[in-house]
């Protein structure tokens, strides 16, 4: 990559991460019109029971999740050797084509399969841009690579997603998802302007990408992120009727909520940069108990104004430090599979999201009320937490996956020290 000005450097960042910005809005948009969404596409089952529609309509989210679990090892590791300037186009196109079907298809279970094929180019964008990021920043910055280009996704949770909310509550919720295209269009056109030829791997195959998930501390990251990161899922699919019907706040004041949120993601997300140049084991642990307090905190407070809010951009900020964390463990131990590396952490991350949006809907219809999301969340932090301690004894311990014992690795980089 050639060297650049700072004004060009950080040009080049934003445009990463304004593909950020549409992916926050595209995946996040559903959560604050999902009301909006059953009762125009399910009609006969949101008169018959809200919650039972709800919780259907939840498999949107879910279906957007399962794209991106697809989509995100299985075009990394395709695409590892091609230029990353193209690939990144390439795929912003293909955000643009998915998200304008998602406005436009004309039945539900149309819309399902759009918002599947919309999910299928997220986790491979976010590990291209990341790595490209990196590359910008410059030794020692990695982490806060990874951060910025994130952070398009959190600021958009304070701006796009409340601001493209109020749209679809006025003017329906398929000209909200017009307006997700939108970006996605600006998106392509800022990557070709500003962004810098970037070659991929050239060394770079299938087969040697895969090889990263021979790796066991590659599998427990994963599982960390999957399992431990679907709270906060299980919180934010249902937001809409938790402010509502249980805070009692009027539908108008639900982009408000949402931007909380998104104020705290923003905030949490580039604490998680910080903390992951530092030490990302450590700083894993850090987000996870931060994320259980700020759980509880909101399961207990909801019923009010103030601990709505408040819990919310609590919840926000430690879930979305544990996103550049986690991606950076996953660096950390992925060996020569780098771009594979950086574009699974988003599969892991939509596993959690399909998981906690499914047992959210699940315990709603179950009749157990909108704050049982909260504590499905805080049972889910305990075997994220166990995956994580799993994954740190792997790289101080350097068990193989047949369980034999090599020479101590160094805890943050999974390389084992001269000497060792």
């Amino acid at each position: 990559m050639t060297t650049l000005s700072p004004a060009r450097t950080r040009l080049a960042l934003l445009a990463l991460a304004l593909g950020g910005f549409g992916i926050g809005a595209t995946e996040f948009v559903a959560m604050g019109l999902l009301p909006d969404i059953a009762r125009d596409l399910l009609p006969t089952q949101f008169a018959a029971s809200p919650e039972n529609a709800l919780a259907q309509t939840g498999i949107m989210v879910s279906a957007y999740a399962a794209g991106v679990v697809v989509g995100a090892p299985t075009i990394a590791a395709l695409a590892a050797r091609f230029p990353h300037r193209g690939l990144l186009v390439a795929l912003a196109l293909a955000f643009t084509l998915g998200t304008i079907a998602s406005a436009l298809a004309p039945t539900f279970e149309l819309v399902v399969v759009a918002r599947f094929v919309a999910g299928l180019p997220h986790g491979a964008y976010f590990g291209v841009a990341a790595l490209v990021a990196a590359k910008l920043m410059g030794p020692g910055n990695r982490g806060r690579g990874v951060a910025f280009v994130l952070s398009g996704l959190t600021i958009a949770n304070v701006i796009g997603v409340p601001l493209i909310t109020l749209l679809g509550q006025t003017a329906g919720w398929r000209v909200a998802y017009l307006a997700v295209a939108a970006i996605f269009a600006a998106t392509l056109v800022a990557i070709v302007v500003f962004v810098p030829a970037s070659p991929g791997d050239p060394a770079a195959t299938f087969r040697r990408e895969l090889k990263v998930f021979r790796r066991i501390g590659v599998w427990f990251a994963l599982l960390t992120g999957a399992i431990g990161f679907g709270g906060f899922f299980a919180v934010y699919s249902y937001i809409a009727p938790l402010a509502t019907e249980v805070t009692k706040i009027p539908a108008g004041s639900v982009p408000f909520a949402l931007a909380a949120m998104g104020i705290g993601m923003t905030a949490g997300n580039f604490l998680g940069g910080r903390l992951a140049d530092r030490g990302a084991v450590r700083g894993i642990f850090v987000c996870f108990a931060a994320f259980a307090v700020s759980l509880t905190l909101l399961a207990l407070t909801a019923f009010t104004i103030v601990g709505l809010f408040a819990g919310l951009l609590l919840v926000g900020a430690s879930a979305a430090a544990l996103s550049p964390v986690i991606q950076t463990r996953l660096m950390d131990v992925a060996g020569d599979s780098q771009t594979l590396a950086a574009a699974i952490n988003h599969s892991s991350l939509n596993i959690g999201n399909s998981l906690g949006a499914y047992l959210g809907g699940v315990v709603i219809a179950g009749g157990l009320g909108f704050v049982a999301p909260t504590w499905v969340g805080l049972l889910l932090c305990v075997p994220g937490v166990l995956f994580a301690i799993a994954g740190a004894l792997v790289s101080r311990y350097a068990l193989t996956v047949t369980g034999s014992l090599r020479r101590p690795v160094s805890e943050e980089t999974g390389v084992t020290p001269i000497g060792g």
